[in-house]
């Protein structure tokens, strides 16, 4: 009899024990407990202070998924959403429009003189065209902003602004991975006083892979856990939803980051520099061949230059915000800095073209060909005056001009 009680006995105590566990996890006023080899004795308090321990137990631990944006921003310490109205609103979706149209033609237009010019079929280049691909994804971010920025925060739902905001970090972190993959590739080659280094091309399309796999994952990272919604009081300001905690990690990972390239691309410019004073006079008719590594590296050093310029600002407010800086007014530079990181993908083609012979050239005959395919009257102009004057070889006159246009045209891909 006693032992077929044993069972149902000890599940008691072990359910007064686990009521004991929790009611003194929340408050010393709740049940408690003292528990023998072979008993269990539990003295219970009222009824009222139960609930009032379950509540509090309860608020600890409550997550706020379901609520809109507008919750989160009547909690932070400003107004932010209101701030992006009026003339100022107008002004910043003016400039971020037309940057992010340039943003999409300019490295769209790197990415196809990558493909289309066989010059370019070398692993600089296509990690070069990586990072156009980088910028023209962070142009679909910044669009993805716009549209979702001002009045509209409010209004939007918890998974829609996790959205907004990752699309952001994954396109500063696909170009902060890239520029230090390039970084390496630069080193493979440079070490061996190459132009290019040897990479295949399955370890480059690894390497790309490798670069959007980090960033994409860095960019989920809030959304998989590293956030305020279960613990509201170490949300940030800029950031409603954003832990300050992670903050802090996101902007002082990359500024290390920054410091970390800035002092690698250093050396191997001082180091081609060197080789290169050292080689030049015993390499008279190869010159221009020497010079390319440092020309290719002053293309890369001008990229992460304007890199580290356009994007420092920005991640030292984050900075400032997450350690929780009340006097430093972050609210009112956040958009300024948010247009200066936008115009850093606005200037990269822009350099690769004026520091880059070759692409400028493969850029400007690829835009000749395109508005000559746009207006064929004008290709087609001098057909009267070359039947006219030579009637007799006509014929062979106004194919060789064709034939020379097609050659112009094509050019880009010899």
């Amino acid at each position: 009899m006693e032992v077929s009680h044993f069972p149902s006995a000890l599940g008691v105590c072990l359910l007064l024990l686990c009521g004991c566990c929790l009611g003194n996890f929340t408050t010393s006023r709740s049940t408690r407990c003292a528990v023998g080899p072979c008993c269990c004795v539990a003295s219970r308090g009222s009824q009222s202070e139960q609930f009032y321990d379950v509540q509090f137990f309860s608020t600890m631990n409550e997550c706020y998924y379901d609520k809109q944006m507008d919750f989160f921003y009547n909690r932070s310490n400003t107004d932010t959403a209101n701030e992006w109205t009026g003339t100022k609103l107008v002004i910043v979706l003016c400039v971020g429009t037309f940057f992010c149209l340039f943003i999409f033609f300019s490295n769209s237009l790197v990415i196809a003189a990558v493909i289309k010019n066989r010059k370019f079929h070398f692993p600089f280049y296509y990690l070069l065209a990586n990072l156009a691909a980088a910028d023209f994804f962070a142009g679909i971010a910044y669009v993805y902003l716009m549209f979702n920025t001002g009045p509209v925060s409010k209004t939007l739902t918890v998974n829609r602004w996790f959205l907004r905001q990752g699309l952001l970090d994954t396109s500063l972190t696909a170009s902060l991975t890239n520029l230090l993959v390039i970084a390496v590739e630069r080193h493979m080659s440079i070490m061996r006083m190459r132009v290019h280094s040897n990479l295949t091309k399955k370890r480059v399309t690894l390497l790309i892979l490798f670069v959007w796999a980090i960033a994409i994952f860095m960019g989920a990272v809030p959304t998989l856990g590293w956030n305020c919604l279960c613990d509201i009081s170490a949300c940030s300001s800029l950031a409603p939803i954003y832990s300050r905690s992670y903050l802090i990690f996101w902007s002082v990972s990359n500024l290390m980051a920054f410091f970390i390239m800035v002092v690698v691309y250093l050396r191997i410019y001082m180091y081609v520099k060197r080789k290169t004073n050292v080689l030049s006079p015993h390499t008279s008719g190869s010159i221009s061949h020497r010079r390319t590594p440092m020309k290719l590296m002053k293309t890369v050093m001008t990229v992460l230059g304007a890199f580290v310029v356009c994007w420092t600002p920005g991640l030292v407010v984050l900075l400032l915000d997450g350690l929780n800086c009340t006097w430093c007014n972050v609210q009112h530079v956040k958009r300024w800095f948010l247009l200066l990181a936008l115009l850093n993908s606005v200037m990269n083609p822009i350099i690769y073209s004026y520091k880059d012979e070759d692409m400028y050239s493969t850029m400007k005959r690829m835009l000749c060909c395109f508005s000559q395919e746009k207006n064929p009257e004008r290709r087609s102009s001098h057909i009267p005056s070359v039947v006219l004057s030579q009637s007799d070889t006509g014929g062979s006159q106004y194919m060789e001009d064709n034939s020379n246009r097609g050659q112009v045209c094509n050019k880009s891909s010899s």
